[in-house]
């Protein structure tokens, strides 16, 4: 696995002006060697302008958050993050690799999650590129990789755990969110190791059933919220009945015989957990009666 080497290079302003320096002298040089008449010294002079045109390929700029990867004939040789205008060897090949913080939101999956039910799922992924070396030489694209991974990071996270929690489960994609996405954040991350890439976060940014059982398990949550409503009330409404009853025998306002106390318990009841209001009849003659 190759790994980023730092690579430090020349300031190109020293460059900017010590080439122009050398075409002087070099011209400077040929000029005399013309009027001396020297065929040797004539060459040498035309082979060191040559040269020194060459050394001109050598400028390169780096920008801010960016890296330059440095080949020689096919060879690494190392990795330039010093911003600025840089001269190197005119021969080294150079590959412009971002740095900067990217993310892009993958494509609405159609997967079954561990219950089997066939969701809709979707996630965004913020991540950059920590190393330039395996970016470049590790994958052959590293942002078509970056793609194509998260998205299968995503589809196995989706069919490992329940859309929602029904009996048992610990995790479920729409109640943990949180930790659905540090799980989903380290799946990733795993799979993005050999490119140099490291994710800043993951976190799923669209969750619903799929078209063919989404008006039946929307059925399942109004009958699970009625449920569970019902039962909230008649909890609710047994402790009313409970503190009545106490308050009545402690307070010595009326005693009442069990018959009595079922149909008190009985009449409580029907008007705390029914639906609609109460309509009271009043008794005018004895209790008794």
């Amino acid at each position: 696995m190759i790994k980023e080497i730092s690579r430090k290079c020349a300031s190109g302003y020293a460059a900017l002006v010590v080439l122009p320096a050398l075409n002087i002298l070099v011209g400077w040089w040929f000029f005399r060697s013309v009027i001396a008449e020297t065929p040797v010294a004539i060459v040498l002079s035309v082979l060191s302008f040559v040269v020194v045109m060459i050394c001109y390929k050598g400028f390169f700029m780096v920008h801010p958050n960016q890296a330059k990867v440095l080949q020689l004939f096919g060879t690494y040789v190392g990795s330039v993050r010093e911003t600025g205008l840089r001269w190197a060897n005119p021969f080294y090949s150079k590959e412009v690799v971002s740095l900067r913080v990217r993310n892009f939101e993958s494509e609405v999956l159609k997967v079954n999650d561990s219950s089997g039910n066939p969701i809709k799922i979707a996630a965004v992924v913020v991540w950059k590129v920590v190393d330039s070396a395996e970016a470049v030489f590790e994958v052959d694209d590293y942002q078509s990789f970056v793609h194509i991974q998260s998205e299968a990071a995503l589809r196995n996270l989706a069919t490992s755990y329940p859309y929602e929690i029904h009996s048992g489960e610990e995790i479920a994609l729409r109640s943990n969110p949180q930790e659905i996405a540090e799980k989903l954040q380290a799946e990733v991350q795993d799979r993005l190791d050999k490119a140099g890439v490291q994710v800043i976060e993951a976190r799923i940014s669209h969750l619903a059933y799929a078209e063919e059982i989404a008006s039946a398990m929307l059925k399942r949550q109004q009958a699970q919220a009625i449920v569970a409503a019902r039962t909230q009330i008649v909890d609710g409404a047994v402790g009313m009945v409970q503190m009545a009853l106490e308050q009545l025998a402690s307070k010595q306002v009326v005693e009442l015989d069990e018959e009595r106390k079922a149909a008190m318990v009985s009449n409580l009841l029907v008007v705390l957990c029914g639906e609609e209001n109460a309509r009271p009849v009043l008794n005018t003659s004895s209790l008794y009666s």
